[in-house]
């Protein structure tokens, strides 16, 4: 049974193909902005939604970023963004804000509704270059319930190693790896949200203050946060 899917999407063409493109997902209402999705209330197993709307200028109350993803997640709804934003430590914001993946509009059609299926039966879908950063939070001890085979799983993800090049460094079957994996970035996702900027920002030697323009902090302030950053 296909999974039902909500599209937060403001360009139309986008909207209007994405069931077509994906034909594994099943699209029961693809709309521009969270307001209407929210004002709607679709019974949904996934909400795609498109991280920066280009409507600002149009519709400034609209919420953009991190606050649609709270918005939506507050609702109970699971969430995907979908963006070709790049900049790790946005990415990262978006998962520590509650969505349960990322995924780039860069990616392969075909790959991208994978990725959606994953998330839309439960997984989480953390994005390599965010994976660098929760392997460093691992080292330097900002996040610690981890076992040592989950160390040794996270530590050549973020090198860029295949499942199988890991599976064989561990012993263990490509499918059992898979696993593993899938419950090392749920742990994962849910500990970066318990974490604060400033936590993060002293175990990544960063300078204080530098996250907070786009970190999920106060759900009141999140409304501004694309205000600084534009990168769609």
């Amino acid at each position: 049974m296909r999974p039902a899917v909500a599209v937060v999407e403001d360009t139309s063409l986008i909207r209007d193909s994405f069931g077509l493109l994906m034909p594994g997902l099943d699209v029961v209402v693809a709309v521009p902005t969270v307001e209407e999705l929210v004002r709607r209330r679709p019974l949904v197993d996934l909400v795609v939604l498109d991280l920066h709307l280009a409507n600002l200028e149009q519709q400034p109350d609209v919420r953009q970023g991190i606050a649609a993803i709270r918005a939506l997640t507050g609702c109970g709804y699971r969430v995907c963004v979908y963006s070709q934003e790049e900049r790790r430590f946005v990415l990262a914001a978006c998962l520590a804000a509650g969505a349960s993946g990322v995924v780039s509009k860069a990616l392969p059609t075909l790959r991208a509704e994978q990725l959606f299926l994953e998330v839309a039966a439960g997984g989480t879908v953390v994005p390599q270059p965010v994976v660098g950063i929760l392997e460093v939070l691992v080292r330097r001890d900002c996040i610690t319930l981890l076992s040592e085979r989950q160390r040794q799983l996270l530590h050549g993800r973020a090198r860029g190693l295949s499942y199988a090049q890991v599976a064989k460094q561990l012993y263990v079957s490509e499918s059992t790896l898979r696993g593993y994996w899938l419950e090392l970035t749920r742990s994962l996702s849910e500990s970066l949200r318990n974490l604060t900027p400033g936590e993060i920002e002293q175990a990544l030697g960063l300078a204080p203050g530098d996250l907070l323009e786009f970190w999920s902090g106060d759900p009141t302030d999140a409304k501004n946060w694309w205000r600084t950053g534009t990168a769609r």
